[in-house]
């Protein structure tokens, strides 16, 4: 039995269905099963990493767990899983992540540290897969792209190498479903570092008419920002945006090594999610 938490994110909806299609026992974590719409065969149980209380049950006779990221969660599931019997977790994490730092350089790469610290201390063996920019980061674009030809945001030099959420989903099931990824450390991307321009012109190549990049200044794109994102979120993307102007993002050939086949691309990944841009 695998325990799939974040379930009906993008990431963790790929998991979940790969491991169905491997004729694996899943069972989903959620905070409100009446709207999960998850894949017949999936058993779905209430609850919330953020509710210890909740934890024992969903992981009772679980083997492998698939863990999302959520602050401040890592003492509480690492102690549930280990009294379990969890065999083992795969946590999804971020590159952000400094093993040397005393401290972490922003708050996103903070948190994920104190997952990954919490698990390292538990019974479980665990896998970290830390992932680069996801390519889902895109998808705040949608509501003007549907409304016009113009994407408005600051840094237009910004690189990152998008990491497709199919290919951390695979990477997760590898590492969930086969022997030899226990204590190590996996650093994802995609298979090509890009602007943020870039990226914008190959949603528009994937949706058949050109989009342009028109860069705001920081000072007037920060004062939009913050009306929905908050300021830890915020001054940590501003400062990785900026610092990577100039600067190609690494690359790795992790999702290649690990699953058999290249990482996607990001104008398939376009493709692939055309619709939610059209």
């Amino acid at each position: 039995m695998f325990l799939v938490t974040g379930a009906t994110g993008n990431v963790g909806r790929i998991v979940v269905e790969r491991l169905l299609a491997r004729g694996e026992k899943v069972r989903a974590l959620v905070r409100d099963p009446q709207r999960a719409n998850l894949p017949e065969g999936v058993e779905v149980v209430e609850g919330d990493l953020s509710r210890p209380d909740t934890l024992a049950a969903a992981l009772d006779g679980v083997t492998g767990a698939f863990l999302y990221a959520v602050p401040g969660s890592g003492p509480a599931f690492a102690q549930a899983a280990g009294r379990a019997g969890v065999e083992r977790i795969v946590l999804l994490s971020s590159n952000g992540v400094d093993d040397t730092a005393t401290e972490q350089a922003n708050p996103i790469a903070a948190y994920h540290a104190e997952i990954e610290q919490a698990l390292r201390a538990a019974e479980p063996a665990w896998t970290f897969l830390r992932s680069a920019h996801m390519a889902t980061n895109a998808l705040p674009w949608a509501g003007q792209i549907r409304a016009g030809d113009v994407v408005r945001a600051p840094y237009a030099g910004a690189t990152s190498a998008p990491v497709h959420e199919a290919d951390l989903a695979d990477v997760a099931v590898v590492a969930l479903t086969q022997d030899g990824h226990a204590g190590q450390v996996y650093p994802l991307s995609g298979p090509q570092s890009l602007t943020a321009a870039e990226q914008v012109a190959l949603i528009g190549q994937a949706l058949g008419r050109p989009l342009a990049y028109h860069e705001l200044t920081p000072e007037v794109a920060r004062e939009q920002m913050s009306r929905f994102m908050p300021p830890f979120v915020l001054n940590t993307l501003f400062e990785q945006w900026e610092q990577s102007v100039g600067h190609p993002a690494p690359v790795y050939d992790t999702v290649e090594r690990l699953t058999g086949r290249p990482a996607r691309t990001f104008a398939q990944w376009a493709a692939d999610r055309a619709a939610d841009f059209s």
